[in-house]
């Protein structure tokens, strides 16, 4: 199960992930982010209560960041796994 909390200060969007993000979720995870209006610079993806991705959330998260979203509180395995999959 995904959860997503949306919080806006000074401009900036902080989206908070919580749970686990696998190919099922990333419709929903798309649809939040795509929301955005904000120029990516201002829109954080707080990673901290995430307990398990899978490959195709990985990716995703190496295109948001690739885009200029900052990924903040990232799990070790998954900042790992997201340089990995940027290295390719």
């Amino acid at each position: 199960m995904l959860r997503i909390e949306r919080d806006v200060e000074a401009g900036a969007v902080r989206l908070a992930l919580s749970g686990r993000i696998q190919g099922e979720h990333l419709a929903e995870l798309k649809r939040a982010v795509g929301r955005e209006t904000v120029v990516r610079e201002a829109l954080t993806i707080d990673l901290g209560e995430v307990r398990l991705v899978d490959r195709p959330a990985v990716a995703f998260l190496a295109r948001c960041e690739a885009a200029g979203a900052l990924l903040v509180r990232c799990p070790a395995y998954v900042r790992e796994w997201i340089d990995e999959e940027r290295r390719r």
